[in-house]
């Protein structure tokens, strides 16, 4: 059985790395290089960028 294209990528802040983490789904053809969002971090009390990770 064939895997899909769609994939599940974990975010980390960049700012204080371990504060936050969000969970998302990237497709793996269309975007094959890191996943980079701004998200909000509650420890922070503000939108910073993710990066995903391993």
């Amino acid at each position: 059985m064939a895997k899909g294209n769609r994939v599940q990528v974990i975010l980390e802040c960049t700012e204080k790395p371990g504060s936050s983490r969000y969970v998302t789904t990237k497709n793996r053809r269309t975007q094959t290089d890191r996943l980079e969002l701004k998200k909000y971090n509650p420890v922070l009390r503000k939108h910073t960028v993710h990066k995903e990770i391993k």
